[in-house]
């Protein structure tokens, strides 16, 4: 068992174990039981009953949070020509093409999100193995592989945020900031549940949410009731 600080004890005390939470309650608490001296981010993890072996139950997308995450995200756009003109005047901090490739494959990765041109991913095809592992590849399914450059950039300036199942069927996502307001944090939440139930497999039955929690950074996790999502 991890051992843990003080703060964290003392904040588990607040939360029920065996109780399965509404969902602006459970926020409420995490909100409450936030401790660290910065403003920590509120996540949630969705256990789904879902095996992501089989190619049509790999849950994956992306989706604009209404209020953001509270975090200034760094963009960096592969692009040439006209759409490198665009990438820039939408706020892409770093837009180049084989000079980033060059760049990134000396080491460099000072960016959060990477963005492509469709006639740029042969360039880019040839980093893969270096932007991969870090979740860095720009991929169509997470809208960002476009020809809308501008739209990409916007998006991720807004807040858009991309989730993934990972092998035990769980997809783990950022829905704030523990400073936001409970609504906020409410919404956020709510538009990322809409959208990972509308991604439901056909071929799944019976129930598609199996748990759910929500925690801030250095706080201890507070279960919902995975029916209230459903």
């Amino acid at each position: 068992m991890p051992k843990h600080g003080k703060k964290y004890v003392e904040a588990s005390k607040k939360v029920d174990s065996n109780k399965l939470y509404e969902i602006s309650d459970a926020l409420e608490l995490v909100q409450q039981m936030a401790s660290a001296k910065f403003n920590e981010t509120v996540e949630v993890a969705f256990k789904l009953g879902v095996d992501p072996r089989h190619a049509d139950q790999q849950i994956r997308g992306a989706v604009v949070l209404p209020h953001g995450t509270g975090k200034t995200r760094t963009v960096l756009v592969f692009a040439k020509g006209e759409k490198a003109k665009e990438a820039e005047a939408a706020g892409a901090e770093f837009v180049g093409a084989e000079d980033m490739v060059a760049k990134i494959q000396e080491g460099w990765f000072g960016f959060d999100v990477a963005i492509a041109t469709p006639d740029m991913m042969g360039v880019v095809g040839k980093i893969g193995r270096l932007l991969g592992p870090k979740g860095l590849m720009p991929n169509p399914k997470t809208g960002t592989v476009t020809m809308d450059v501008t739209k990409a950039v916007q998006e991720v300036k807004a807040g858009k945020i991309e989730y993934r199942v990972d092998k035990a069927g769980i997809i783990h996502a950022p829905i704030g900031k523990v400073q936001f307001t409970k609504d906020q944090l409410v919404e956020n939440f709510n538009t990322l549940a809409d959208i990972l139930i509308k991604a439901k497999p056909a071929t799944i039955k019976g129930q598609y949410v199996k748990s759910v929690s929500v925690s801030s950074t250095m706080g201890p996790g507070v279960k919902i009731n995975p029916l209230k999502v459903q």
